[in-house]
């Protein structure tokens, strides 16, 4: 029975990030619209992109500071290591993130977005060399590739956004080096510690450039009163971050990594749905198709064969 209990607690906070993050599409989207951001106003977007992760950073912290009854501030060697990573984390996956969402839909933001799971795999497997390339796994990336480019086939014909999607993709890619990036630091130093750092960092950056940008280009300081509705997306949106991370975390520290990051790939199911809720994008067959593709991809990824010849690495080189 105590058993059964911790798996419904896992499965409960597992599910409670996924809506969080899963949430942030159709959000954002609509964050656009109460600040009065348009998809052609790159740096007004950037800097709003980088309020929420500033946010987000000092909430974790104080979160994680709180739990702990401590300060948590980096060690002199590992501040090089903080902004290293955001680059990649806050910097680069979210601005190509907010951007190509405002090219595109909803709905197509959470399924090109799904790639990320695909990325963080290929590059810890074949890049980083931390696990093992199997037959298993890259049939499931071609599965989940191809439910993605399923999205982008349209009644005309093939259609691809690179302001929307590419962008979106790029972000997904950023994604993937960071996560093995934050992999190879967690056997040395905190990672709640990192994360919560690189969101500053990198949200501080991202607010200056979005800023500077503005005033060069000439466009609107956004000084404008704004309403509370706007305030409060805008805080949501920042404790998407702190608290699924902060909450993730503590499902990773208490179980197996293999066992909570399997649920990171309901996000873009529970991306599309909401995006079909909150923005009324239209779902369609096509979509319904590549989320089973997706789905397909995750279960064989997943799916525990241990037969030896299921490996197409060169074992010789892992570490």
């Amino acid at each position: 029975m105590k058993g059964l209990k911790k798996e419904l607690a896992v499965f409960a906070g597992a599910l409670l990030c996924c809506f969080l993050w899963a949430s942030a599409v159709p959000s954002i989207k609509i964050g656009y619209k109460l600040w009065d951001i348009g998809g052609d106003e790159t740096w007004k977007v950037i800097r709003f992109a980088g309020i929420r992760f500033f946010l987000a950073g000092i909430l974790v912290i104080a979160f994680a500071g709180a739990a702990r009854k401590k300060l948590l501030i980096p060690r002199r060697d590992e501040w090089g290591k903080v902004m290293f990573l955001s680059l990649f984390q806050t910097i680069g996956q979210y601005v190509f993130f907010y951007i190509g969402v405002a090219h595109t839909t909803g709905v197509n933001s959470a399924v090109v977005d799904s790639l990320t799971n695909f990325f963080a795999m290929m590059i810890a497997c074949v890049v980083m060399r931390m696990e093992k390339l199997t037959i298993r796994k890259l049939t499931g990336c071609l599965l989940g590739l191809a439910g993605v480019i399923l999205v982008e086939i349209l009644p005309a014909g093939f259609f691809f956004r690179p302001a929307g999607d590419g962008l979106v993709a790029l972000s997904a890619l950023c994604y993937g080096v960071s996560s093995s990036m934050i992999k190879k630091y967690s056997s040395e130093h905190d990672t709640v510690l990192f994360s919560g750092w690189q969101f500053i960092f990198g949200g501080a950056v991202m607010t200056a450039v979005g800023q500077c940008g503005m005033m060069v280009s000439g466009g609107s300081d956004g000084s404008s009163p704004v309403s509370f509705k706007a305030v409060a997306l805008l805080v949501y949106l920042a404790l998407v971050s702190s608290v699924a991370y902060t909450l993730w975390g503590i499902l990773l520290k208490n179980n197996d990594v293999s066992k909570i990051s399997v649920y990171g790939f309901m996000n873009p199911v529970m991306g599309v749905m909401l995006s079909a809720v909150l923005l009324g994008d239209k779902l369609g067959i096509r979509y319904a198709a590549a989320l089973l593709l997706i789905g397909a991809g995750i279960a064989t990824v997943n799916i525990k064969k241990p037969h030896k010849m299921d490996d197409v690495s060169n074992t010789k080189d892992k570490v």
